[in-house]
């Protein structure tokens, strides 16, 4: 494999360390659910499975059938979970791979229930509770007793998702969420599994984990929650190298339409990365890599593949020398939680975004 100058690097060992922060947060009896969806929010679902699981993750959840699919081929006995809806043409596929389906409809519990019976096992879901996010989900009590009638279906669990307004509308979806599972198991139908906490409410509302917290954002170091349960460590470091150094006069201008042009004599460094590798556009001429600790303002249009530095600044800078990208946000590196900031996005977006060409490099 070529590994260019920029590249993703990951620290296996800080993944560990925060599911273990997680897990004894959340206690004995609370399940973790460690959320690997959009290629594990950038990091690379595949690759950092393996640890997770070692940790103790009781499922890895994902968004789409596609997503457990590929998973499914490297983890042949992985407890793998689909957050999403999945089209009825692909739910006898997901019953002959032994994944959990989030369900909320009488109809596809039928299929699940007809594809159970030829393959002589049960599908097992998760019934996906409508509590205010109005995204996916029901609250008929009917619709509800009709799936858990079905044949060869077995409702491992049932959950919700918050909109996080505030404590007080949270408060509401999770008494209306309660409300519908105590009627449900006051006509004999007990589950496993009862979720409501994402990642910010499992931290900041103990009394909302139940039975499973899922858990995304905070495994990769991202702290979204304002209580201080839990300490855990951005996993990421995202940097390249500088691949040409040019003097430019007062006046000159840098990059398309010569947007920017030189208040003074600069140093200019050009870094191979740009749009292409997941960098929002919106960064150019607002953000900073980081070259020998000090902060190196990008100058201009930031391009597809390529960017300017001012690294003026930096003493005997020199070609090759290490730019980070993305750090941790001490040592004058831009965190993700500041480059969100500045690109007027959130922190999962900006690591979403991150693309495949950069190549991750797990430590």
């Amino acid at each position: 494999m070529i590994i260019g100058d920029t590249s993703i690097h990951i620290s296996l060992k800080k993944l560990g360390e925060n599911l273990d922060a997680v897990r004894k947060m959340a206690g004995k009896n609370v399940a973790v659910m460690a959320v690997v969806k959009a290629n594990g929010y950038g990091h690379g679902a595949k690759e950092i499975a393996p640890t997770l699981l070692e940790h103790g993750a009781d499922y890895l959840g994902v968004a789409r059938l596609e997503e457990a699919m590929q998973l499914r081929e490297s983890f042949l006995k992985a407890p793998l979970f689909v957050l999403g809806f999945t089209p009825d043409r692909f739910l006898q596929t997901a019953v002959e791979n032994d994944i959990t389906l989030t369900i909320f409809s009488a109809h596809q519990a039928r299929i699940l229930s007809e594809a159970a019976n030829k393959l002589n096992k049960k599908a097992v879901v998760h019934l996906k509770i409508e509590t205010g996010f109005n995204r996916l989900g029901t609250d008929s009590i009917d619709e509800l007793f009709e799936i858990l009638k079905t044949p060869n279906i077995y409702a491992e669990g049932i959950y919700s998702h918050l909109a996080l307004k505030d404590r007080a509308s949270d408060e509401v979806q999770l008494e209306k969420f309660m409300n519908i599972v105590n009627e449900l198991e006051a006509k004999g139908h007990t589950f496993r599994y009862r979720h409501i906490a994402d990642s910010i409410s499992a931290v900041d509302y103990p009394d909302f984990r139940l039975d499973m917290i899922r858990t995304g954002a905070v495994l990769y170091g991202m702290k979204g929650f304002e209580s201080d349960n839990v300490e855990v460590q951005p996993i990421m470091t995202m940097q390249t190298r500088i691949s040409r150094i040019r003097c430019i006069s007062k006046g000159e201008g840098v990059g398309y339409d010569l947007e920017w042009t030189a208040e003074r004599d600069t140093v200019a460094a050009t870094l191979p990365f740009g749009y292409a590798d997941g960098y929002p556009r919106a960064l150019g001429g607002k953000s900073y890599v980081t070259v020998r600790g000090k902060k190196c303002p990008l100058i201009g249009i930031m391009c597809m593949d390529q960017c300017v530095a001012d690294v003026t600044d930096v003493d005997d800078v020199k070609e090759g020398d290490i730019a980070i990208i993305y750090g941790d946000g001490t040592q004058n590196t831009l965190s993700v939680a500041e480059a969100a900031q500045k690109a007027q996005c959130n922190k999962n977006e900006i690591l979403c975004r991150l693309a495949a060409r950069p190549v991750r490099i797990y430590e």
